[in-house]
């Protein structure tokens, strides 16, 4: 009999495919750059969780790595006689393992019984939490762990950082004892069937659908698709699938490409997407745009921003998650066509925050346009900024009044077949700009590897070398970003 881990198992209950590949194929699997960088996440808020939990430094962490499961499994049981935290408990029963992240000793009377705690990189408990820990209750009381309680642990982002490593707080509890314990029965018969998945000799012939994406981006999705029918004009490239009745017709007639959507399904955009797509035309409304953009007189300011966030904030006065600007780059064109470019970017490795703002503050005037592509990012960004510096909150809510937004435009008034259904800068540009190329930028070509070189740039073990060349391609990126912008503007504007 095969021994499944707890990921195992919740991979079965994501699909029963996706169990057998991981066993049998993993060599096939292609992480997502965002489930990689879940799984970071959950690294640093596992390691915080072990500060919150054992202040005084008296638990004990079972590593696995170095012990070999087995190992794991005795110090474990050895551990369990003691009085102290344990953190990565190892427990073996029913042809099923678990982790615990956190286990925490308790009196019952004479007896010595446990608490569990499962730490999440979350901001709230989710539906396959519940999954997970009923998995995990079940396993350790199979075990013979006397457990009494278990919980789920995830991050409050509307806590403060206070600094100086002070923690407390990061995490809040809910506790779950009641309904983990009592799904024995139903954990017992997902390992039960999961088993009989992973003894089969052949792959499942389960088709792709929404459990690719739900709870967590499969990496064998590639894989999988490899072998069904593939589509000239995927109905993937329709934007916004919202209404119940357009889902309901793709998902129970499985649905792969656009040409057989019925039109009187389809929104008006999505309609526009369709008809341009198939017949290989381009859509643009010249006299909308120019009107659109009309009423807004150069001088303008063309405005991008970086920004990185962590789960666990390294900065007093920062909140988990929170977007925090690093960098921006900011184009001018003024009435007689003169474009000019300012950046800002700090890679010391300290809050950047204030001095971006002050440099934002002066960067920006105190009239004229700002155009942006997807308004809601840099304005919110600007108002947390507000909200931190008083001083500037006037000058940053101004700056603000002033936003004028290319994306709401480009996607009424634009289309070209070779978006995909995409209206991202990275889609557009290649159609009214195809000089300008991300692809042709050294190193950094996207907000996430712009946030990867970022957290390389002022880690303490890069050598400075590296530290300007990181430099180099984060101004080039950004740079290229409001560039992308002042072309966009000028094409859309150009009958005026």
């Amino acid at each position: 009999m095969c021994l499944l881990s707890k990921s195992k198992i919740l991979a079965y209950r994501q699909c029963p495919r996706r169990l057998w590949l991981e066993i049998h194929r993993p060599e096939l699997r292609e992480d997502a750059a965002g489930t990689l960088a879940s799984f970071q996440a959950g690294h640093s808020v596992g390691e915080v969780a072990r500060q919150i939990y054992d202040p005084d430094g008296k638990g004990n962490l079972i590593d696995v790595g170095s012990e070999g499961y087995d190992g794991a499994f005795a110090r474990t049981q050895a551990l369990l006689g003691k009085n102290t935290p344990i953190f990565e408990a190892g427990f073996s029963a029913n042809g099923a393992l678990a982790f615990a992240d956190v286990m925490l000793p308790l009196r019952k009377g004479r007896s010595r019984v446990w608490r569990m705690v499962e730490v999440k990189s979350s901001t709230s408990v989710k539906e396959y939490h519940r999954d997970d820990v009923a998995v995990q209750a079940w396993i350790a009381t199979s075990a013979g762990v006397p457990l009494v309680s278990i919980a789920v642990a995830h991050i409050d982002n509307s806590w403060t950082y206070p600094g100086g490593g002070d923690y407390t707080g990061l995490l809040v509890e809910e506790d779950l004892s009641a309904e983990a314990l009592g799904r024995a029965a139903e954990a017992q018969s997902w390992v039960t069937d999961a088993q009989t998945i992973a003894r089969k000799r052949k792959e499942p012939g389960i088709p792709t659908g929404s459990q690719c994406g739900i709870p967590y981006e499969c990496g064998f999705q590639a894989h999988c698709r490899k072998h069904e029918p593939q589509a000239t004009y995927p109905v993937s490239w329709l934007p916004r699938i919202q209404s119940r009745t357009l889902k309901a017709h793709i998902e129970e007639q499985r649905v792969v490409d656009m040409r057989e959507v019925p039109d009187a399904l389809l929104s008006a955009q999505q309609l526009r997407v369709k008809q341009h797509s198939l017949s290989g035309t381009t859509y643009f409304d010249l006299h909308g745009a120019a009107a659109d953009l009309g009423p807004h007189k150069l001088p303008g300011y063309f405005l991008d921003f970086e920004t990185i966030m962590f789960p666990v904030p390294i900065w007093k006065g920062t909140r988990p998650y929170q977007q925090i600007p690093f960098q921006f780059s900011l184009h001018r064109l003024s009435r007689t066509g003169k474009l000019e470019h300012q950046s800002f970017l700090d890679l010391s490795g300290k809050d950047p925050s204030k001095a971006f703002t002050q440099a934002l503050v002066a960067a920006c005037g105190e009239r004229g346009p700002v155009f942006v592509y997807n308004a809601g990012f840099e304005t919110a960004r600007i108002r947390e900024l507000a909200e931190r510096f008083p001083r500037e909150k006037r000058a940053l809510l101004a700056i603000n009044e002033r936003v004028v937004d290319l994306l709401p435009i480009a996607r009424e008034r634009y289309y070209h077949p070779s978006q995909e259904g995409s209206w991202s800068i990275k889609s557009v540009l290649p159609a009214i700009a195809p000089e300008l190329r991300y692809d042709a930028l050294d190193g950094v070509q996207g907000g996430g590897m712009a946030m990867e070189a970022y957290l390389e740039a002022i880690n303490t073990g890069t050598s400075s070398t590296r530290k300007e060349q990181l430099r180099t391609q984060l101004l080039d990126y950004c740079g290229l970003d409001t560039l992308a912008l002042v072309r966009l503007w000028q094409f859309f504007s150009q009958c005026t």
